[in-house]
């Protein structure tokens, strides 16, 4: 799963519950990102919430996202993937 030269990256979503405490209850989180591989995607999404101040994660599903989708926060977080960010939705 490689992009090939020219060609967008590819931009993962991860899909998954996320505690800033253990003590608390979990928040759903949706994590996009660029990535060569599911397995970098999932470390660079562990690296950022721990960066960010999570503690524990439970990642359930990753899949790539087939182009820019139409609605935000999706749309802004897809464009940050291809520029290299990885951005952490909640709900």
């Amino acid at each position: 799963m490689q992009a090939e030269d020219g060609d967008e990256p590819i931009v993962f979503i991860i899909i998954g519950k996320a505690f800033r405490d253990k003590d608390e209850d979990p928040i759903d989180v949706h994590i996009i990102l660029s990535a060569p591989d599911d397995d970098t995607a999932v470390r660079e999404t562990l690296n950022a919430m721990a960066s960010e101040g999570y503690v524990e994660a439970e990642l359930d599903q990753i899949g790539v996202m087939e182009g820019m989708p139409d609605d935000e926060p999706y749309a802004s977080a897809y464009q940050g993937a291809v520029e290299g960010e990885v951005s952490i939705v909640t709900f």
